[in-house]
C-alpha cells in the first residue's frame, strides 16, 4: 500500500510540532487578498455574512493587500498576527474557530478514508465538497470570533478582517492550515488516514480462494459458432451500494455536491432494483422526489452548501425554498404520509376528534378547535392523517405558520408531547 505523503508544507516550527505553525509575512506578500479555492472563500464568506459594518471589510480588505499583516501564528482553534493600523504599534489580532470533538473528527476521517478520491485530493491540496460537508469543516456566519487590541468594537475590525482575508489565502495555498484549526495537525491527520485506510483494504482483501477464481467463459469459446458453454452463474450483488467519483469543481460545470447527490442516489436506486427487483423511488411525483432528496442532505438548510441544494431543487419544482423546507420537515417527520398530511387536508370521520379532544382537555391543554381533519390551539395543532396517526405542529402565538414537529402518534397526547417546545424557543420562520 502505497505511504499517505503529501509535500513538506511550509510554515513549520524548528521543533517539528505542527499544531503550531507560523507563515512569515514575507511568504504571505505573494498573494493578494481574495481567495480564489471555494473552501478560501467559504472562510472568507463565513465572516462578511456576519459582519455588521461593510466598510470595515473593505478597509480590511484594503489593509490585506498593502502587507500591513506581518507574521501568522495557526495553532489548534486560533489564529494570530500583529496586524499594523494607523498608529506605530501594531496591533496583536486573533480569530478564533471551535475545534472539533473526538466525535465530529471519526466522523470526518471515516468520510476521507471510504473514498481514496478524498484521500488523493487532499493530498493534492484540494478539500472536496462532499468532505467537507460530512462534518463541520467550513466555518458558518458567526462561527469566527474576532479579537483585537484596537478601540475600535467593530465586529470585526479593518485588522481582524484583514487577517481573515490573509489566512484565506494561507487556506487556499494548504488546505491543511483548516484542519489545524479545527484541533489537528496534518502529521495526525495524515496519519489516521493511512491507520483508516490500511484497515478498510484489509477488510475488502478475500480470505480465501485463490486469485482469479472469478467464474467466466472463454472469449473464444463464448465467440464460438457452434455450440456455446452455458453462461456462468450471476455474481452476488454487493452488500452496498457503490460510491460515485469525486466531481471537480470547475467554473461553468454542474454543482459538485448536486451530482454527488445525484450519483449517489443512482447508485441506491440500482442497488435496490438488484437486490429486491423493487424501485424504492418509482411511485414518487417529481415534488415528492425533490423534497426526499433535500431530506436526505445532511444539515438544517444553514450551510452554504444546503441552502444552495434547496434553492436549486424548489426552483426546478416551481416552488419556494421556504416551502421546501416546510416539506423537508413533513419528510423527516414520517415520509410521504407526513407530506401528504402537510400538503392535503380531508374531513376524516367524527370519531377520533370525539375521542381526541377529551384526551386533550384532561391532560391540561388550551381547547383546540376543530378543521377539517385540523385541531388547532394558539401555538400547538394536531392534524390527523388518513394513516390513523396524529400528526404535531406547531406556531409562534398569533402567527398561522405551521411547521411538523415531533413524531406522529396513535395517541395524540403523546404527538403534541414530540411537538411542544418552550414559547420563547419556538423557530421564526419567515
Amino acid at each position: 500500500m502505497t505511504p499517505l505523503r503529501g509535500r513538506e508544507p511550509r510554515g513549520r516550527s524548528l521543533s517539528g510540532d505542527d499544531t503550531r505553525r507560523t507563515f512569515s509575512s514575507a511568504a504571505l506578500s505573494a498573494g493578494g487578498p481574495t481567495a480564489p479555492t471555494w473552501w478560501g472563500a467559504a472562510w472568507v464568506e463565513a465572516m462578511e455574512d456576519a459582519a455588521l459594518d461593510r466598510a470595515r471589510l473593505e478597509r480590511g480588505r484594503s489593509y490585506a493587500g498593502s502587507g500591513r499583516v506581518a507574521s501568522i501564528t495557526v495553532t489548534p482553534g486560533r489564529v494570530t498576527a500583529y496586524v499594523q493600523g494607523g498608529r506605530p504599534r501594531p496591533y496583536r489580532t486573533e480569530l478564533r474557530l471551535r475545534t472539533l470533538g473526538d466525535g465530529e473528527w471519526d466522523v470526518l476521517l471515516d468520510a476521507a478514508a471510504a473514498r481514496p478520491e478524498h484521500i488523493a485530493a487532499l493530498l493534492d491540496k484540494e478539500v472536496p465538497h462532499t468532505l467537507a460537508s460530512a462534518a463541520e469543516l467550513l466555518p458558518g456566519p458567526g462561527d469566527l470570533v474576532p479579537d483585537c487590541s484596537c478601540p475600535d468594537d467593530g465586529m470585526p475590525c479593518k485588522h481582524a478582517a484583514a487577517l481573515c482575508y490573509r489566512t484565506a489565502a494561507l487556506l487556499d495555498e494548504d488546505p491543511f492550515v483548516l484542519f489545524l484549526l479545527r484541533g489537528r495537525g496534518e502529521r495526525q491527520v495524515l496519519a489516521a488516514l493511512a491507520h483508516r485506510n490500511a484497515d478498510r483494504v484489509a477488510g475488502e482483501r478475500p480470505t480465501g480462494g485463490a486469485p482469479g477464481a472469478t467464474p467466466s467463459v472463454a472469449a473464444r469459446d463464448a465467440l464460438h459458432s457452434g455450440d456455446r458453454p452455458p453462461l456462468p452463474p450471476p455474481l452476488p450483488a454487493p452488500s452496498r451500494p457503490g460510491r460515485p467519483p469525486a466531481y471537480p469543481h470547475a467554473s461553468g460545470a454542474p454543482d459538485p455536491l448536486s451530482l454527488d447527490l445525484l450519483a449517489g442516489e443512482a447508485a441506491a436506486r440500482a442497488h435496490a432494483l438488484l437486490t429486491t427487483g423493487r424501485d424504492p423511488v418509482a411511485g414518487l411525483t417529481t415534488w415528492q422526489d425533490a423534497v426526499r432528496l433535500a431530506a436526505a442532505h445532511p444539515g438544517a438548510g444553514l450551510a452554504a452548501s444546503t441552502r444552495a441544494l434547496y434553492r436549486d431543487l424548489a426552483a426546478a419544482t416551481g416552488r419556494a425554498p421556504v416551502e421546501l423546507a416546510r416539506a423537508v420537515a413533513a419528510w423527516r417527520q414520517g415520509g410521504p404520509a407526513a407530506l401528504r398530511v402537510l400538503e392535503e387536508p380531508w374531513d376524516p370521520p367524527a370519531g377520533p376528534f370525539d375521542r381526541a379532544r377529551p384526551a386533550l382537555t384532561a391532560a391540561g391543554l388550551p381547547p383546540f378547535r376543530p378543521w377539517r381533519n385540523h385541531l388547532t390551539s394558539p401555538a400547538l395543532q394536531l392534524r390527523l392523517g388518513q394513516d390513523g396517526l396524529w400528526y404535531g405542529y406547531e406556531s409562534e402565538t398569533g402567527r398561522e405558520d405551521w411547521w411538523p414537529r415531533g413524531t406522529p402518534e396513535e395517541d395524540p397526547v403523546a404527538a403534541l408531547r414530540g411537538a411542544a417546545r418552550p414559547a420563547d424557543s419556538l423557530p421564526r420562520r419567515g
